[in-house]
This record gives C-alpha cells, sequence and structure tokens, in this order.
C-alpha cells in the first residue's frame, strides 16, 4: 500500500511493520522472513541493494533483526537506542525473548530530536524504549511502538518507562496527525488524531 509515497509492508509473524521511502528502509523486522521482505521491496519496484539507509525506530530486535540483509545500507537509531545494538545481547534489545541474537551491530548515525530523514523530522519518544524514535512530515507519523492503532501504546517493561511514555504521548497529541502508521498491526488513515488521542486518555 503506498500512503503518500510511503510504502506500507505489513510485517510477517513476529516482524514489525517496515516502512519504504524511496531509498530508505525504516525497520527490517526480526530477520527471519527474508523471502517475504525482498519480495515485497521487489513488488514495488526496489531490489534490496538499492536500500541506501536504513532507519530503526528503536532497538528492539523485532525491527532490527533484518539489518544483516542490507550490508550496504547505513544505520540510523536513536542515538540512545544505538548503544543496545551496537553490544553483544544487551537485554535492551529483547533479543532473548525471540530466542535469537541481532547478528549486524553497526551505527552510522546516531539520531537526535529534530534531525531529518527525507522530509521527515526527528521526534525523540521514549517510553517504550529509551531511545525511540517516531518520524514526523506534517502529515503522516511513524511511531514504531509508541503508538498503536485504537489507543494502544507499547508496552513499557523491556527497557522502557510509564513516565516517559505518558510525556511522549503527550508531545505527539500536539501534531495534526492524518496518518498513523504504527511499528506492528493496521495502519490509520485520515484519522490519526483521534486514535492520538484515545491513546493518552487511556495511559
Amino acid at each position: 500500500m503506498n500512503i503518500n509515497n510511503i510504502i506500507f509492508i505489513e510485517g510477517l509473524g513476529s516482524d514489525s511493520n517496515c516502512y519504504l521511502i524511496e531509498d530508505t528502509l525504516v525497520d527490517t523486522g526480526t530477520g527471519q522472513n527474508q523471502k517475504y521482505l525482498f519480495s515485497k521491496l521487489r513488488e514495488n519496484g526496489v531490489e534490496p541493494e538499492d536500500i541506501k539507509l536504513i532507519v530503526n525506530t528503536h532497538c528492539h530486535y523485532d525491527h532490527v533483526g533484518g539489518n544483516k540483509f542490507f550490508p550496504n545500507a547505513k544505520v540510523a537509531i536513536g542515538k540512545i537506542d544505538g548503544d543496545a545494538i551496537k553490544a553483544d545481547n544487551d537485554p535492551n534489545t529483547a533479543s532473548n525473548l525471540f530466542g535469537h541474537s541481532i547478528e549486524r551491530h553497526d551505527v552510522d548515525i546516531e539520531l537526535e530530536e529534530g534531525d531529518k530523514i527525507k522530509n521527515f523530522e526527528v521526534i525523540h519518544t521514549p517510553g517504550h524504549s529509551k531511545g525511540g524514535i517516531c518520524l514526523w512530515d506534517g502529515e503522516n507519523l511513524i511511531c514504531g511502538d509508541t503508538i498503536f492503532a485504537n489507543g494502544g501504546v507499547g508496552r513499557i517493561d523491556i527497557g522502557g518507562d510509564y513516565n516517559d511514555m505518558k510525556k511522549s504521548v503527550k508531545k505527539l497529541n500536539q501534531l495534526s496527525v492524518k496518518n498513523l502508521l504504527p511499528g506492528h498491526g493496521p495502519i490509520v488513515l485520515n484519522n490519526g488524531k483521534k486514535h492520538l488521542e484515545k491513546s493518552y486518555k487511556l495511559l
């Protein structure tokens, strides 16, 4: 599905959703479903070697495990979460929950609040992880596991924090979000703001 030139690749199994923006891929899943991910890229006219940049919304295994598939792409992640994926078997990656370990540990770009990726602004949104980020272009919010459809928020028991999550959701509620593009589950088109408001009320 194409949302304003953002290609939505629905996660398979435990994989995160992935978002393709030209030669940039936001999140890569667990790394357990290479054929599926590559087929979805090719359906949209993109070969795996065409990917120049991976942006990870946070450090959890189900979002970074597939980074290994793109050895020629640079990896960008929130500065705080970068330390977790650079280490071997850091518990903050939650890889132990999946019975696997992260195979690619390099971080090329440490993202901070206000940085730019394509037409998107980086927003630091800790809560689900310490260094989680969202990407915002004035209409579309790629929100990782911070916000889900129908008022859901990410779990906070793997390196997260309730107070940080509440502050992050409050920050996101200041945005006029049209389309909400989360890390798992369905996307929300046209009324993303209402789902954000519901998330804040439920916290």
